[in-house]
């Protein structure tokens, strides 16, 4: 069993960057679901860390996601369907608060939920 973390380095020029360590066993290279509005995000690398201890990740913004409102990346491990991060990009009007971000967060963490016990119903039945 292993477990995954993953740690933002930096947004810039378009592309979001992290590092992604395990603790545990880890045999492979984890695979990564990056969705936006569940559509994937193309583009993502993975390439081993310079100190050996994990992968450092990009994922190229697509224009398509910088618009008016709320948007959010969702970044999960596919093996687990744990959310290991997320990425919101506010554009448009100035918002008083970020409570916009949280809506969307909850509302594409739900969809996942709700897919989950689907698959979940169908497989105990």
């Amino acid at each position: 069993m292993s477990t995954l973390t993953l740690t933002k380095k930096r947004l810039f020029e378009g592309v979001w960057e992290g590092l992604l360590t395990v603790e545990g066993n880890a045999a492979a290279l984890p695979k990564l679901d990056v969705t936006h509005q569940e559509q994937p995000i193309a583009g993502v690398q993975m390439m081993d860390s310079k100190d050996g201890k994990g992968w450092h990740i990009t994922i190229p913004i697509p224009t398509t996601v910088v618009a008016d409102g709320v948007q959010t990346i969702l970044i999960r491990d596919i093996a687990s369907g744990e959310t290991l991060e997320t990425v919101t990009i506010i554009a448009g009007e100035a918002l008083a608060d970020d409570i916009r971000a949280e809506v969307d967060l909850l509302r594409a963490e739900l969809d996942m939920l709700k897919r989950a016990f689907r698959r979940h119903c169908l497989e105990t039945t």
